[in-house]
């Protein structure tokens, strides 16, 4: 009795464990270069709109150099990202798993890999259901071999938003943050318990590890919703991102200090960083934290590109380092993700942050963050790194989810993105 005990408890924490992967997270370390985007934009998000003919593009790099037997699914999952208790064929149409069959060995790079890429969703597999999904890529067949996830959007549009970013009224952070606020239009929806049924995300340059949830409309005006409360969708606005061009390793960009071309992968020393919370605001041209595959020397930067040991510096006021505090490098190059895969170790010998990160040529926008290290569920901060400037360009996105009173998923029926100073974009 006592070994079926231990055997229900191990087996429940196991899916438990299981459950709570973390979206967009790589599972096998010889995978780099993770993109997923719509089709023709590689600085975009990978959003399709139900039944429409919107395609995505992935693409990655296996440094293991050797063909493997690479397939995908989808995982349907609710506001939360937590998976739904569906049977995958009740939101998936047509075949459940896929494999990727369309690979090319390198050539000309150094470095050799093996580069996958698909267009989705194929038309014998596609979501048929709204909602939060994730891209599950494994190994052989086996969904339990993962080899990395992604966030998939499938929107079924039913509800308009109306977006603004506006300063806040608080005097205090009028000049360090922005404040997103927004009405919702729910007359095609059935609402009987607004609470349960309707849920809203707000998300501030596509990342995930900020986003704004489980807030309540301020007003109802009949089928209108207005969401400005004061403190409700408060954003530290941060600043324009640093960037880094690598689309060379022959010939050096001016964010390169020196490139050791006599190792394989070569060694890219970067300028070195400073803390930018004294300098005064400039508003620059960037990706919003995104990064462009690509390569001034080639042909086909995915197959051709080569990869280099990046090294990044960052330097502290007065050399010291932050007390009480970690420093990780955030952007999509990264994943956006605080462990410590992207944590920078402090020099006290040169009094510098350092990091090295493998990474393909392109072109890449990153940011220096901070963390308390005594709050765990602390969020990633600018102020200490960057500063905080109302100027700064974010583009903030709104999604809105529904469940109807029978349903057994969140429904993503609403989506829009808006740019703090170029207005609404689409998706």
């Amino acid at each position: 009795m006592n070994k079926l005990l231990c055997t229900v408890i191990a087996l429940s924490l196991f899916l438990f464990t299981y459950s709570q992967r973390i979206p967009d997270e790589i599972y096998v370390r010889s995978i780099k270069g993770v993109k997923f985007f719509q089709y023709g934009n590689q600085v975009s998000y990978p959003v399709i709109t139900l039944g429409s003919t919107m395609s995505l593009e992935l693409h990655f790099d296996d440094l293991n150099n050797n063909v493997r037997n690479y397939s995908y699914t989808y995982q349907l999952c609710n506001a939360d990202w937590q998976p739904v208790e569906l049977s995958e064929m009740d939101y998936i149409q047509g075949f459940l798993q896929n494999r990727l069959t369309q690979y090319r060995v390198s050539s000309v790079a150094k470095v050799k890999y093996v580069h996958y890429q698909t267009m989705l969703p194929d038309k014998n597999s596609m979501p048929s259901k709204s909602g939060n999904y994730l891209l599950k890529v494994f190994l052989n067949g086996d969904t339990a071999k993962l080899a990395f996830t992604k966030r998939l959007l499938v929107l079924d549009n039913k509800v308009p938003v109306g977006l603004k970013v506006v300063q806040p009224f608080n005097g205090n952070i009028i000049r360090t943050h922005q404040k997103v606020q927004f009405t919702i239009d729910v007359t095609k929806l059935s609402i009987f318990n607004r609470q349960q049924q309707l849920k809203v995300v707000v998300l501030q340059n596509y990342r995930w590890d900020n986003e704004v949830a489980g807030i309540q409309p301020v007003f109802m005006r009949g089928n209108q919703y207005e969401y400005n409360g004061e403190q409700d969708c408060v954003f530290p606005a941060g600043r324009e991102y640093r960037w880094a061009d690598l689309r060379s390793f022959r010939f050096q960009s001016e964010r390169i200090d020196h490139i050791d071309q006599f190792i394989i992968p070569n060694d890219v020393f970067l300028r070195p960083d400073p803390e930018r919370t004294r300098e005064r605001f400039l508003a620059m041209e960037d990706l919003d934290g995104f990064y462009q595959v690509n390569c001034t020397d080639v042909n086909n930067p995915w197959w051709q590109g080569d990869y280099g040991n990046v090294h990044f510096t960052f330097f502290p006021a007065n050399n010291q380092p932050f007390p009480g505090k970690d420093i990780y490098i955030m952007g999509e190059m990264t994943g956006n993700l605080l462990n410590d895969s992207t944590k920078m170790q402090y020099n006290a010998e040169k009094g510098v942050y350092e990091k090295t990160l493998l990474l393909k040529q392109g072109y890449y926008n990153y940011n220096y963050v901070t963390k308390d290290l005594k709050d765990k569920n602390a969020k990633a901060e600018t102020a200490y790194t960057e500063g905080d400037y109302w100027e700064t360009e974010n583009t903030y996105t709104v999604l809105v989810y529904y469940r109807s009173l029978a349903g057994r998923s969140d429904e993503l029926v609403g989506a829009v993105s808006v740019n703090s100073r170029n207005g609404r974009l689409g998706f």
